[in-house]
């Protein structure tokens, strides 16, 4: 009897290793993506900016790191005595201005060199919905929790979705031509802006990422929407809100994306490495046992046989100190 609608996603080339290095910007799908590479020892650059839901904010910011520009001016706020610009998430702040500029030049600067390197660019559309404030009718990303009334809410279309990934793409093949692009749509609801208009937005949002696997060679799509709405169709693998994936339809996802996107020889490494992970986050019932001091430096001494390759020095440390610590 088959319960679910699965599919099978096609292979991706060139796979991703250890030796690849991974820019990831989006939203928060992007992020846990990204942090799931970066706990198994990925070279990743996750969300400099913080979540970015809209492609036209998103693809915005790159452009303008890539050119080293600095962003609109007049987009700055100040609120509850910290600086914000409307173009990027609240993680990026300041108590005074100067110092708010000073971080968007580190973080376009950290952006700008990491995509010059970038094996893969791994890039997802949280929404087509965007703001503009009504002063100005510039569009944000991010409201940083001001009044409603300040802005118009509306949608964008497919052609300025792609001229703003034109823009982004011309400046990417200057300095980085081999990157290959990895777009998603994240299968996070917005249903805060409404279930049909959520079901409008995500359509958009596939269309557009549609018209990028067709129109550009080194761009493809992974269907993380699709593996939720369709494979993973119940309402027990969302959290609590009914609009986050829980950790398990998470895990089922990340394993559907290194089935699909790592080589071999990584996926073999990943086995060890995520070995060593689930030993981090064991709880043991007697922590001062000698059964325990056995566990902790057998695990050290695996982390320490793989460092040369790959760097878990930040965990060695941790486990040195409990050993230290507890006996």
């Amino acid at each position: 009897m088959q319960l679910r609608t699965t599919f099978k996603v096609p292979p991706f080339e060139p796979k991703i290793t250890h030796q690849s290095s991974i820019f990831s910007m989006g939203s928060c799908f992007s992020t846990m993506i990204g942090k799931k590479l970066l706990d198994r020892k990925f070279k990743v650059l996750n969300n400099p900016f913080g979540t970015i839901y809209n492609p036209v904010s998103l693809f915005q910011l790159l452009e303008q790191s890539l050119l080293s520009s600095k962003p609109d001016p007049s987009l700055l706020l100040e609120y509850q005595q910290r600086c914000y610009h409307y173009g990027m998430h609240s993680s990026i702040s300041a108590q005074k201005e100067e110092q708010l500029w000073t971080e968007i030049e580190k973080v376009q600067l950290l952006t700008r060199e990491f995509i010059s390197r970038s094996s893969h660019l791994f890039i997802t559309f949280g929404t087509a919905f965007i703001y503009e404030m009504k002063a100005n009718g510039k569009s944000i990303a991010n409201c940083h929790k001001q009044p409603q009334n300040i802005f118009n809410k509306r949608l964008l279309d497919l052609a300025e979705m792609m001229n703003s990934f034109n823009n982004f793409n011309t400046l990417v093949l200057k300095i980085n031509p081999k990157a290959q692009i990895i777009v998603t749509v994240s299968p996070v609801r917005h249903i805060k802006e409404g279930i049909p208009e959520n079901q409008l937005s995500k359509s958009l949002l596939r269309m557009f990422s549609h018209l990028l696997q067709e129109e550009f060679s080194k761009v493809s799509y992974f269907p993380s929407y699709e593996l939720m709405m369709d494979d993973l169709r119940d309402y027990r693998f969302y959290k609590e809100d009914m609009i986050h994936p829980t950790p398990l339809a998470e895990d089922y996802i990340w394993n559907v994306f290194k089935d699909g996107y790592l080589d071999k020889q990584t996926a073999e490494d990943l086995q060890t490495i995520e070995g060593i992970i689930g030993s981090l986050h064991h709880r043991p019932f007697h922590q001062e046992s000698e059964a325990h001091r056995q566990f902790l430096s057998n695990l050290l001494q695996k982390m320490e046989r793989l460092t040369p390759e790959f760097d878990f020095s930040k965990e060695i440390k941790e486990v040195s100190g409990k050993l230290e610590s507890n006996f």
